[in-house]
């Protein structure tokens, strides 16, 4: 008998995890799943977990912040940067490191799906994968030390000295599920609008 590799939404869609199509990807079911994902592995301070979507609204801004002027198309790509983590979860890096690269691929093909559901390339160019990149380092730093516990010195030391001019007035703020929800669900249209206007 053939295990099962796809996954019921909400939507209604069927999602195959090992060969995913665009057209079974809804943002809906992406905001919904990543507003029940806790970052941290859920050891954060506060009465809300510190969920992917919030850190996707995050690195958005952030990512904005660092590229002013630069397009919408590529703001979504940073909103949507972690969006495979509605259906495989999210782990922290030396997990990550200690599955291999079998998680990698599966990550890949889920994002090159996402990508093309929404009008992006399945992979995105160089440059600008890794100034997400950069915006991901730089909220995590963020969060390292504002709701994860860690000292200054150690998320400088583990995630680098953020620039002040990227972070000035960012305070993470946490919300229940629906709102993070609604929000990370808002920006996407926001987004989607815009390229379109």
């Amino acid at each position: 008998m053939a295990k099962r590799a796809w996954q019921r939404m909400l939507s209604g869609r069927r999602l195959d995890l090992l060969d995913p199509a665009p057209l079974d990807i809804e943002v809906e079911d992406i905001a919904h799943g990543l507003a029940f994902v806790a970052r941290w592995n859920g050891q954060t301070r506060g009465d809300w977990a510190y969920s992917v979507a919030e850190h996707s609204l995050l690195v958005e801004e952030i990512f904005a912040r660092a590229n002013p002027g630069i397009g919408a198309k590529w703001r979504l790509a940073a909103l949507l940067h972690d969006a495979p983590e509605y259906v495989i979860g999210d782990m922290i890096s030396p997990v990550k490191a200690a599955v291999g690269p079998a998680y990698k691929e599966l990550d890949d093909r889920l994002t090159a799906a996402v990508h093309l559901r929404f009008g992006l390339p399945a992979a995105l160019p160089a440059p600008i994968k890794k100034a997400i990149k950069a915006a991901d380092m730089v909220s995590a730093r963020l969060e390292a030390e504002q709701i994860a516990g860690f000292s200054t010195t150690e998320a400088d030391r583990l995630f680098g000295k953020p620039d002040p001019l990227l972070t000035r007035g960012l305070t993470i703020q946490l919300r229940p599920p629906a709102e993070a929800r609604a929000a990370y669900t808002a920006r996407h249209h926001a987004l989607m609008a815009e390229r379109t206007a």
